[in-house]
């Protein structure tokens, strides 16, 4: 009933940017938090950057002053601003939302399918 398709990765050359959308649909009553995660080959899933419903934003040290991530509350959608980016930013990048369903009494994670995002020469 929820559903968060990602968008937006591909391959690009060091240095280069991207832009991620994730746009969460279905039985949603309210999303909390949204966040990226990316996941490397052989490494763990870890959190890139988070936004509250209120805007308030975190970030991973390794992505700090490269990547902003922002919200569109209307169209239940985060996005990720990638700049400068690195070899070492190649990953799966995941959309997570903490949100209530219009069906349940208490907010949950949902995850989207990722978007893999592949940074090389």
């Amino acid at each position: 009933q929820v559903q968060l398709v990602e968008s937006g990765g591909g391959l690009v050359q060091p240095g280069g940017s991207l832009r991620l959308s994730c746009a969460a649909s279905g039985s949603i009553f309210r999303i909390n938090a949204m966040a990226w995660h990316r996941q490397a080959p052989g490494k763990q899933r870890e959190m890139v950057a988070a936004i509250t419903s209120g805007g308030s934003t975190n970030y991973a040290d390794s992505v700090k002053g490269r990547f902003t991530i922002s919200r569109d509350n209307a169209k239940n959608a985060v996005y990720l601003q990638m700049t400068s980016l690195k070899p070492e930013d190649t990953a799966v990048y995941y959309c997570n939302a903490d949100l209530r369903t219009t069906w349940g009494t208490k907010s949950q994670g949902f995850w989207g399918q990722g978007t893999q995002v592949t940074v090389s020469s």
